[in-house]
């Protein structure tokens, strides 16, 4: 019995998401810390690669202030690193959360925080508000369901990126999130292409189901 559990413990062990496989010096330019959420950036792309937080799921959903605040350029930031709100006038692009401010809009100064436009990517409008925003709405069920859960999201560039505004900002080929609770042995995984030419009419959740060892 006793060298079922432990095998049964060593298995969790080795089954257990690392974030420090996507988050660590080598990946990331900078990390930056934004308290309730942790975000690598990448000077090249002058945006995130990784976004990671946890949500309490006795906070999600709780308040839902409806008052957003507006986006900020990021301070922590080197300046000519920096993304700025201007970047995405008439650009075509939405200014696409990573940190969603949903899953955080349990408190005003805590949803402030996601308008850091270190947390924000260039996303297909369509994606961003018909497809993308299902992952989300699902990231809260889930916390809601298990009593937490942890989310990291993550940003494919490709070598040369089409890039908009002033500070050449990259677009980035597409981006994914991934929802698990290893306790509740609970992981899902789904990655969207950020396409202009997006088909989102009969678009499913599941549709953008992915295996979760094939992200990087």
């Amino acid at each position: 019995m006793r060298k079922i559990l432990l095998l049964t413990l060593l298995l969790a062990t080795l089954d257990a998401t690392d974030l420090s496989q996507y988050i660590n010096k080598q990946n990331c330019s900078q990390i930056i810390d934004k308290q309730v959420f942790t975000i690598c950036y990448d000077y090249e792309a002058k945006g995130a690669k990784y976004v990671s937080y946890t949500l309490d799921g006795t906070k999600v959903n709780s308040i839902n202030i409806k008052k957003r605040s507006k986006f900020y350029t990021e301070k922590n930031l080197p300046n000519q690193y920096r993304s700025h709100n201007k970047d995405y006038t008439h650009s075509g692009y939405d200014r696409g959360h990573l940190a969603n401010d949903a899953s955080f809009d349990y408190d005003k100064k805590v949803v402030a925080k996601t308008y850091t436009m270190a947390n924000i990517i260039p996303q297909v409008p369509n994606v961003n508000r018909k497809t993308w925003i299902k992952a989300e709405e699902l990231e809260r069920k889930v916390a809601v369901g298990l009593g937490m859960v942890n989310v990291l999201n993550g940003v494919v560039y490709s070598s040369n990126p089409p890039r908009i505004g002033k500070n050449k900002i990259a677009v980035p080929d597409g981006f994914w999130k991934m929802i698990y609770n290893d306790k509740e042995n609970y992981k899902k995984c789904f990655y969207y292409e950020n396409d202009l030419n997006a088909i989102i009419k009969g678009d499913k959740l599941k549709s953008h189901l992915v295996n979760c060892g094939s992200l990087r």
